[in-house]
Order: structure tokens, then sequence, then C-alpha cells
């Protein structure tokens, strides 16, 4: 008699190790689109992108820690094979290791997600330490840092001794708070390389070094569907945005000529 297969085991962070890439990563925020990228990639992150992708926000400094929660229990509903981590929004961490803890453990504890993300380098460790030893997985983000663009504003960093040498105390800081991977966004390629290269702990790239372990992108840039507004460092693999329209406006002038289609097919 056959045994019945195997249920499929969702990757966790310990399946993360410097070495083990590269990890295919992408952003999810809803249930059928994780449901297509789940067989693709070892990582989905629900990212506070979401403000600005799903909800037309200019920067990601509106996202609650609700919507976070709802996109976060909608990707785990849709993906079984990828490792989901949910970004901790601006104001739900900063002010205290005691607020961060209890942010993430409300992110852990309604979504089910295997870890979360949290912005900022030396100045985090001691949170990022905090939270670890208290059971809660950390992805860290250096570099580019989208939530406190109103402060230094959406540029490459690293450009400078001051700003590269910032950035090198940051991964060392990381290194040793016991995040399981770090992000670096927007990092000049050289810098980005010797940062990877230093760190015990996966390396995750977006506009950063081929040298990192692994890369992750916003699901909709890849896909053409975010408009003209996408990252210099973003290759698109497909164009949807104008396909989305062209089918649409041939829906509206099948409807507008009194064709209706799909009424026939009633339910029941």
């Amino acid at each position: 008699m056959t045994s019945p297969p195997a249920p499929m085991r969702r990757k966790e962070t310990r399946d993360f190790r410097k070495g083990g890439g590269p990890y295919v990563c992408l952003t999810a925020y809803t249930a059928p689109m994780s449901k297509l990228l789940d067989p693709h990639v070892d990582l989905l992150l629900i990212g506070d992108s979401l403000g600005m992708v799903v909800y037309g926000m200019p920067t990601t400094l509106g996202v609650t820690l609700e919507m976070m929660i709802a996109h976060g229990q909608a990707v785990m509903r849709g993906s079984a094979r990828a490792c989901v981590v949910v970004d901790l929004p601006f104001g739900s961490y900063q002010e205290s290791r005691e607020q961060a803890f209890r942010s993430a453990a409300r992110v852990m504890a309604e979504t089910g997600c295997n870890a979360v993300k949290l912005e900022g380098g030396a100045v985090m460790a001691d949170t990022i330490r905090y939270l670890v030893d208290r059971g809660i997985p950390v992805c860290a983000h250096i570099g580019l840092t989208p939530q406190s663009v109103q402060g230094i504003g959406w540029r490459a960093r690293g450009r400078d001794d001051a700003e590269a040498d910032a950035l090198r105390r940051d991964a060392a800081a990381i290194a040793e708070s016991g995040a399981f991977a770090v992000v670096i966004e927007a990092t000049r390629e050289a810098l980005a390389r010797e940062i990877s290269d230093m760190m015990p702990i996966p390396t995750i790239g977006i506009g950063a070094s081929v040298a990192c372990d692994g890369q992750i992108l916003v699901t909709e840039d890849l896909l053409g569907l975010s408009g003209a507004t996408t990252a210099k460092f973003v290759r698109k693999f497909a164009d949807l945005g104008p396909q989305v329209s062209e089918a649409v406006a041939q829906y509206a002038a099948e409807v507008r000529a009194g064709q209706f289609p799909g009424a026939g097919q009633v339910y029941g």
C-alpha cells in the first residue's frame, strides 16, 4: 500500500542560513496573489509598501498595525509553502522595546506568520535582541529605510564616507542582535557587497548588490502594475497594466452594447 504524501511544510526562519541561497523573495498583500507566488518563492513579505501599492498613499507612514494584520492574515490563507514575514509599521515599535514586543506579539498571534521585519540598524539592535529573546524571529532592514524618507529622502545610501561608516556599524550591530536575516535596500553596490560578505546571516538585497544572499522586489513592480514610477533597479518581467486596461475596456464595450457577458450563467 502506497503511503500518502507527506504534508507540505512551510519554510521557517531556521531554513535561512548564510550560504544556503540565493533566496527568492517577493511582496504579497492578498490571498490570490500569494497563492500564485507561493510555489516559486522562499519568502513572502507583507511590506508596509502596501500603503503605497494598495492604498495609494504617498509614503508608508500612514499604514497601521491593523492594516498589516489584515493583509498578513490574507497572505497566510493564500500560501502554504513560503516563509511569511510581516512588516511592523511606523510608530508601532520605535518608542520602546516593550511597545515593539506588544506589536510584534499581536502580529504573530493574529496572523500566524513566521517573523516580523523592522527598519533600523544600531539604534534598533537592542530591540531586536529583546524580541528574539522572547521568541519572536526578526528580519532587520538597513540602507534606505522607507519609514525615514521624510527626513533623508529617497536616494541611495552609502555615497560618502560618513554614511558608509554608519551603515557598517548598523550591519555589525544587526549581526549581533539575533536577527535571522537583513534586508539591504538601495545601497551603493560596493558597500552592499562588503556588508553582505561580513554578515553571518543572509542578506536580502533590493537595489543593492548581486553579492547578497537573495533578492526581494515589490511584485507589482516586476509585473508592470505599478505605473511608470518604479525604481531604476526594477526589471519588469511582464507589463500587465495595459493588458488589464484592455480587458476592462473590452468588458465595458460589451456591456454598453447590451451584451452583458455572463449574465445568463445564474447560480442554482
